[in-house]
């Protein structure tokens, strides 16, 4: 079961982070943080997160005897982009037919998760 988990994940992270690179960055963009838009352009870090997804994705399934340390990491990323998810609630912005406040609070509630996947799915490797 945590190897589907897990494989299902990777394809999941695989999946957004081409997103980013491709269709859907525009959509993307509404979850970037001011914040982050003082260090980089908004696209850039559309791209970036798309790229970190990718690879960590990749991970999940390349690196079999990390996968503890990937599932970790992936967690941590998790963490990292929430406040983006949050600013998404609190400016009312738009994105992935998150066009409601109930919508944008919902999503927050999905973000552990995510969180619990990437942990659990990974737990007992190094």
């Amino acid at each position: 079961m945590r190897t589907l988990a897990r494989w299902t994940l990777a394809a999941a992270m695989i999946f957004a982070g081409v997103s980013h690179l491709f269709w859907a960055r525009q959509e993307f963009r509404a979850q970037v943080p001011n914040l982050a838009t003082k260090v980089m352009d908004e696209d850039a870090v559309v791209v970036a997160s798309g790229i970190v997804e990718v690879m960590l994705g990749a991970a999940l399934v390349a690196l079999p005897q990390s996968r503890g340390r990937v599932g970790a990491i992936l967690a941590a990323f998790f963490v990292a982009v929430f406040p983006g998810n949050i600013e998404q609630y609190a400016k009312r912005r738009d994105g992935f037919g998150l066009d409601s406040d109930r919508k944008r609070l919902v999503r927050l509630f999905f973000q552990p998760v995510l969180v619990a996947w990437a942990v659990w799915s990974t737990r007992g490797g190094r």
